[in-house]
């Protein structure tokens, strides 16, 4: 199984990781590329990572964004 191009670490009860994943998923339906969320709640080492920046977008593997994303931005890096 290939992983998701884009990856949103997120966890539940999130007003921003909310916000984020709707962007996250309406350009990705958009560009046709796959994403996912991953509940960093279920991971003590991610949650220790990342847990005062969440949402955090990851694209290819790579840290692209947190606490908001902006489409543009996103746009460009998934369309390189």
């Amino acid at each position: 199984m290939t992983p998701s191009r884009v990856m949103v670490y997120s966890k539940p009860g999130c007003h921003l990781c909310e916000v984020a994943e709707s962007a996250v998923a309406q350009l990705c339906a958009e560009l046709g590329v796959d994403w996912e969320s991953v509940d960093i709640l279920d991971d003590p080492e991610l949650m220790a990572t990342y847990g005062e920046q969440i949402p955090v977008i990851f694209v290819d593997g790579k840290q692209h964004d947190f606490w908001r994303v902006d489409p543009e931005r996103l746009r460009k890096a998934l369309t390189r």
